[in-house]
């Protein structure tokens, strides 16, 4: 990495004594939606998100009115914004009918206004592809597919409880390709007894299926898992960190830029929805246990939805989904904006906090010099982005932003 001349930085007075502020902010950022299916047809053991197996029927049709329901009650808090991404995460919802996919669609174009060029991602499991469910999913409006691969390893894929093999995976994305120009791949390294030569043939073989983005995870034992429960023999962390390095220079060198802390892309392919998030602008969350961030001229405010989706359908037509709204208080702005913003290896524009949080940058400059001083940040008037170091201790970098009284 080149170093970079630094522009000194005006020491201030900390961070701590923020609360008296409020953000002000002149414009909106730019505005996502999140759209949550919660059903799976089995729950993987390293997964914390919101799913459910169906071990039933799925209440599609009751699921997509509920939806439907949900952003209308939001839209006053979004009255008057234009959406610029979709995503439809879970969950598995590529379970859900094109039919129902294309209904979905048509209620949020008719609710809000979408941007002419506005990104539209479904996720899809490599378990549930058909060609017919991906060609009516494109002709309803999705232009981006997510794949979750995880391996071409038939071994780790059982051990990571996938319900598909790597035949199936190539044959997802055979499918996925001949529907979709844009197509994103998952794959996880670190896996149960896996060697740096297996994680290595993974990652050629994810170069070789030519998609323009992928996202490449370290696997981690997340609380409230089965994998948490039942811990399985997992790399060392020295093992991991050289699967890390493989990983970034097999793709640097297949001309996929590392953009973010688990995302490489070919020129221009960047996920714009994630780079939203990553970049502090807004999104709003609907569906069972979807969360949202959203902003006003002078607050910024985050909201989580009914968890359950017999709960969440139970009383989205009544009392409403909501089940927490919290204001984000300037005290905790920067850590949040920063918990973000570092992911992304060309950091941010030095402008973008206070277009962002509302706030001046002047109130971090002693956290930004002390990040600076550890070799963690190289900063100036222009722009803040994590060093190498930075990167790989991320977590340590991101302490120096929290409170004092966190």
């Amino acid at each position: 990495m080149s170093k970079q001349r630094v522009i000194p930085l005006r020491a201030v007075s900390p961070a701590a004594g923020n609360d008296g502020l409020r953000p002000h902010l002149k414009a909106m950022p730019p505005l996502s939606l999140y759209v949550h299916w919660p059903w799976c047809v089995r729950k993987c053991p390293y997964c914390d998100f919101n799913s459910h197996e169906s071990r039933q029927s799925i209440p599609e049709a009751t699921y997509i009115d509920a939806l439907v329901a949900d952003l209308e009650s939001a839209l006053p808090s979004i009255w008057g914004r234009r959406v610029s991404s979709i995503f439809i995460g879970g969950g598995t919802p590529s379970l859900m009918s094109p039919d129902a996919f294309d209904q979905l669609l048509t209620a949020i174009r008719t609710r809000v206004t979408l941007l002419p060029d506005a990104e539209v991602t479904l996720e899809a499991n490599p378990g549930t592809a058909e060609a017919g469910r991906f060609k009516g999913y494109r002709e309803a409006g999705a232009n981006r597919l997510s794949l979750g691969i995880q391996s071409f390893d038939d071994a780790k894929l059982a051990a990571l409880g996938r319900i598909h093999d790597s035949r199936e995976a190539c044959r997802a994305i055979d499918i996925a390709m001949s529907c979709f120009e844009n197509v994103n791949l998952d794959l996880m390294y670190a896996l149960p007894g896996q060697t740096l030569q297996q994680a290595g043939r993974d990652v050629d073989a994810l170069v070789a299926c030519g998609t323009p983005h992928l996202s490449c995870y370290h696997l981690t034992l997340e609380p409230n898992t089965a994998f948490a429960q039942n811990p399985p023999q997992v790399p060392d962390p020295d093992l991991a960190a050289d699967m890390q390095d493989m990983v970034e220079d097999k793709l640097g060198a297949a001309g996929y830029a590392h953009y973010e802390t688990s995302a490489f892309a070919r020129p221009g392919r960047q996920c714009h929805h994630n780079l939203n998030y990553w970049q502090f602008g807004d999104y709003l969350g609907i569906g069972a246990g979807a969360h949202g961030k959203l902003s006003a001229a002078n607050r910024i405010w985050r909201e989580a939805r009914q968890r359950h989706p017999a709960t969440y359908m139970s009383k989205v037509f009544d009392a409403g989904a909501i089940s927490e709204s919290r204001e984000v208080g300037a005290g905790d702005l920067p850590f949040e904006f920063m918990m973000n913003a570092l992911r992304l290896n060309d950091g941010f524009a030095t402008r973008l906090f206070a277009e962002r949080t509302g706030l001046p940058i002047d109130i971090i400059e002693p956290r930004l010099i002390d990040a600076r001083d550890r070799g963690l940040i190289e900063a100036n008037r222009e722009s803040i982005r994590p060093t190498r170091v930075g990167q790989r201790f991320l977590n340590d970098l991101l302490q120096i932003f929290l409170r004092d009284d966190a």
